[in-house]
């Protein structure tokens, strides 16, 4: 499962991986807009995230990072919504996984600078449904979803220190012929 996290339209998006190809599940957005009270938007993202858990039983959850604006109060309360889906999963005894937006959308679209309806038309591809424009933060968190499945399948994302060949083929005899 996917979370892009925000304290106004959280995103959320659910695949499924069976025997390396992905599904759409389902997706869309918690709409906290109406919601004046900063806190009651933060208990309703825990609450909605564990709804969302409780459904559909994904084995990992796949968060966005924050990023880097220019207003920090800004910054601090994306980090308090993801830090609520956090721990919605924590609490479910959920590994959770987090990625920068730009890593998501060069997994996505091979454009770290890929605008949001980019990334939607890329998931329409992959997953071969035509999902609702409109929901382009749910979008977002599908986007989330298939790059965390990708980074578990690919086999050069525990490579990081690995020097050689040798290391490889001691590591990963499976995969030497």
């Amino acid at each position: 499962m996917g979370i892009d996290p925000g304290t106004n339209i959280l995103g959320y998006g659910v695949i499924l991986v069976d025997t390396k190809k992905t599904h759409y599940v389902d997706m869309g957005v918690l709409d906290l807009r109406k919601e004046k009270d900063h806190f009651a938007k933060i208990k309703k993202i825990f609450d909605c995230v564990s709804e969302l858990i409780d459904k559909y039983n994904p084995t990992d959850l796949a968060v966005e990072a924050p990023f880097y604006g220019k207003n920090i109060q800004s910054m601090l309360k994306l980090g308090r919504a993801q830090g609520a889906a956090i721990a919605a999963a924590l609490n479910c005894g959920m590994p959770v996984f987090e990625y920068a937006p730009r890593k998501v959308k060069v997994a996505i679209t091979g454009s770290g600078s890929a605008s949001k309806e980019q990334v939607a038309m890329m998931m329409e591809k992959t997953l071969g449904v035509k999902l609702n424009s409109s929901y382009l933060d749910a979008t977002d968190a599908l986007a989330i979803a298939m790059c965390h499945f990708y980074q578990l399948v690919n086999p050069f994302t525990d490579m990081k220190n690995t020097t050689s060949w040798e290391k490889f083929v001691l590591n990963h005899p499976e995969r030497v012929k």
